[in-house]
């Protein structure tokens, strides 16, 4: 999953924001050298024009033993890179792994950098180019997966092979680990935090599937997001079952009604609204971005007093902002009923709730179960998986805001995020390794945000300058 337009930059749309037109990037500077665009742009077709979509097959082997193989050919031991098998729901898939061993040991843990190497599926008749082809028209290259997020492999990728051809020699370990079923599953990334550990174990991560930043149309920087944390991502199934009966005999008591019921009762509650560091810090400069507006003064009332419920409930009420003060969960699919001539004796639901980090398996259900009452049984789908905020390290924001700013200027805001859905991160954070999203691609609000839909797409000069802003990351955090 990658939002590639943060909540924070549409709505700094709504005011003047602090970076003006001279700063856009749109017509403005390539960092990277032109010997470097034309090798990471090689590398960016090749990963494009590999159809890695669940359920294909081989191209996940593919994409796998292509990005080794390319590892080894910069410098890479043949001992410190590997192709990570492992079993989906569906299918076979494939992690890549790297090392980069410290030339000059410091003592301290190593970093991981994580992306992944899958694609959501995309229909070539409903696109106006070949999704599964990379293009380069309009100062744009298109192809699905060139934001979310071979965009990320890649560039961090190319960074890695620059820095080893300059002669870097890095204080730490640097370990690179790309899963294969992030838009599915998630297994990859969660084997990773867990059954390969002593390959991934790190100081913290720095994670290309989130972050990054945009600007109007006008060409006024609407900042740059820093992702600490996400939402808990939980299925709940909500069952009404009833002894039946015939169709010709109705009664009162209906599973289907009874689960309808339920439903609305949900659809009418409100979660308690929290703050936590992350979002503490994001309202706080989305305050000033709101300016005297009945929203900025609802984020200044909140701010003031957490325990301001109609505050926050107003600032939920905008559209930009659903989900970020509090857990959220949604009915999302129904399934009742065993004949159309009969009395339902079950009905079902899907419930999808994005939970605040910190909430509990044991307080979800237990609230959910308040909500819809003591006829409807409310069950788990899948483990509960937690995912505490990351703390907002000096070194990691430090290094991040430096780099934004030394291609953008001084004046670009970096503010920290909490993503309302889930990347890969959420399993490292599990385990006590802190995630930051610090990718640092762009685009023009709102018309390039395009991940998961039609005629994907990434500005060129964004690209360019990820892989440079990579490099000056990587450098000030592992030299």
């Amino acid at each position: 999953m990658r939002t590639f337009v943060l909540g924070l930059i549409a709505g700094a749309a709504l005011v003047a924001p602090a970076a003006v037109a001279a700063q856009s990037p749109v017509n403005g500077p390539i960092v990277l050298s032109k010997d470097w665009q034309d090798k990471s742009r090689a590398l960016y077709k090749t990963a494009i024009e590999i159809p890695t979509v669940a359920g294909r097959g081989a191209p996940h082997k593919q994409m796998a033993d292509w990005l080794t193989g390319e590892y080894r050919k910069n410098g890479w031991a043949a001992s410190d890179v590997q192709v990570l098998p492992y079993d989906g729901s569906d299918e076979k898939k494939y992690a890549v792994y790297a090392r980069w061993p410290a030339a000059q040991p410091s003592g301290k843990k190593p970093i991981l950098i994580i992306a992944h190497m899958d694609v959501v599926e995309a229909k070539r008749a409903d696109w106006e180019l070949d999704p599964f082809k990379f293009v380069e028209k309009d100062g744009y290259f298109y192809g699905r997966g060139t934001s979310d997020d071979k965009q990320g492999v890649i560039a961090t990728t190319a960074a890695l092979f620059k820095l080893r051809a300059d002669g870097f020699k890095p204080d730490r370990d640097i370990i690179v680990f790309y899963s294969g079923d992030e838009e599915t599953d998630g297994k990859g990334a969660l084997m990773a935090a867990n059954d390969w550990r002593k390959l991934t174990d790190a100081e913290f991560a720095l994670n290309a599937d989130a972050g990054g930043g945009a600007w109007d149309a006008s060409g006024r920087s609407l900042g740059f997001g820093l992702q600490t944390a996400e939402k808990i991502y939980q299925d709940y199934r909500l069952t009404a079952t009833n002894r039946g009966g015939h169709s010709s005999r109705p009664r009162p008591d209906n599973a289907i009604y009874d689960l309808s019921r339920a439903l609305l009762k949900l659809g009418e509650h409100r979660f308690v609204p929290k703050l936590n560091e992350t979002t503490r810090a994001y309202y706080t400069a989305r305050a000033v971005q709101e300016g005297n507006s009945p929203l900025g003064n609802a984020m200044r009332a909140w701010l003031a007093n957490p325990d301001d419920a109609k505050a926050a409930d107003a600032i939920e009420a905008s559209e930009l902002e659903v989900g970020t003060t509090r857990t959220r969960c949604v009915a999302t699919m129904l399934d009742g009923g065993h004949a159309p001539n009969a009395l339902p004796q079950k009905a079902e639901a899907n419930v999808n709730c994005r939970a605040l980090p910190g909430s509990t398996e044991a307080e979800l259900t237990q609230e959910l179960q308040a909500i819809v009452g003591p006829s409807i049984k409310v069950a788990t789908v899948g483990p509960f998986k937690p995912s505490p905020p990351s703390p907002l390290r000096d070194d990691v924001v430090g290094a991040y805001t430096k780099t934004v700013r030394s291609m953008y200027g001084n004046d670009i805001q970096i503010v920290p995020q909490m993503s309302t859905g889930a990347t890969d991160g959420l399993f490292f954070r599990q385990v006590g390794i802190p995630v930051y999203g610090v990718d640092m691609t762009w685009g023009i609000s709102p018309v390039d945000e395009r991940a998961h839909g039609l005629d994907e797409r990434m500005p060129v000069r964004a690209f360019y300058n990820d892989v440079a802003g990579w490099e000056m990351l990587i450098r000030d955090l592992a030299g």
